[in-house]
């Protein structure tokens, strides 16, 4: 009762500008030729924006559910500090493969770096994040270079990743975890589980997971690693991948947030007042910032 409470005091003082539902001003773009109906993105822009940085969010849903919709507070709150805000739909298991999302978010981002110019924005400086499984694939975007070379886009166009409270940066560490849990415990396995989504192959599990592919010298982005603190397998994954890009000389930092959950900490982001937000456009200030002369 006393977190409900907190929350529907927290929903009482939004400002009337942050919540109001902001309208995309473009709405269902294609990124892909001949493009399946998912294969689409939306873009909210400031008035007369012009070269300014650029969000790009990728939507949760277990990789088989979700929406470019449920963005909640984020646009309006980027795009009223100066950001052009775009949100992409990618095709959903079980129809596609893994291989397939993730090729398709590499598409849409491909899209965004040689098109965004159109819609006001800066196509040098995109900050990428996502929630729950668009954290696994914004994390794995933002460190395997593979897929964006193949959009023609470098690396170093990227100036900040987000992933919000993902659980499968290493995807072998997340299968063991939980399948271990259920047999000690005489759990069914899940019919559907990570082993399966990722492939059911050890070498897709490896090439799928953010950490395997965490170097220096690749031009990987800083990083804001958001979870949920109290989630032991999400603080875990949290943890595992702040330390392999920590390992590898790449600013990071993993913020766990308090008295929250899974759908909150990303329902939350852009309220005042928020934590996981103050540390979100704190790293946003940062990763922006002009490197120091040397």
């Amino acid at each position: 009762m006393k977190t409900l409470l907190t929350l529907l005091v927290a929903v009482s003082l939004i400002s009337p500008a942050i919540a109001q539902d902001l309208v995309p001003t473009a709405r269902n773009i294609p990124y892909s030729d001949a493009p399946h109906e998912r294969q689409v993105l939306d873009i909210y822009s400031p008035k007369d924006a012009k070269n300014l940085p650029v969000v790009f969010w990728i939507h949760g849903g277990g990789w088989q559910g979700g929406d470019k919709t449920s963005v909640q507070l984020k646009p309006q709150a980027f795009v009223e500090k100066g950001f052009v805000f775009v949100s992409t739909n990618y095709r959903l298991l079980p129809g596609v493969e893994m291989d397939a999302i993730i090729r398709d978010i590499a598409k849409s981002l491909g899209w965004v770096h040689h098109n965004i110019a159109k819609h006001g924005g800066d196509p040098t400086r995109i900050l990428v994040m996502g929630h729950s499984a668009g954290a696994q694939l914004a994390a794995l975007i933002c460190t395997d270079d593979r897929y964006l070379k193949a959009e023609k886009v470098a690396l170093s166009n990227l100036k900040g990743c987000v992933p919000v409270d993902g659980d499968t940066y290493d995807i072998p560490a997340i299968i063991e975890t939980a399948e271990t849990r259920n047999r000690v415990h005489g759990l069914p396995q899940p019919k559907y589980g990570h082993r399966l989504k990722f492939g059911n192959d050890p070498a897709k599990h490896l090439d799928y997971s953010a950490v395997t592919h965490i170097a220096p010298g690749k031009n990987i982005p800083p990083f804001l690693i958001l979870y949920v603190a109290d989630h032991p397998d999400n603080s875990a994954q949290a943890q595992r991948l702040n330390t392999k890009l920590t390992e590898a000389k790449i600013s990071s930092k993993a913020y766990g947030a308090k008295e929250t959950n899974h759908t909150r900490i990303n329902a939350n982001l852009g309220l005042p007042d928020d934590p996981a937000t103050a540390e979100l456009f704190a790293f946003v200030q940062r990763a922006l910032s002009p490197a120091p002369a040397k």
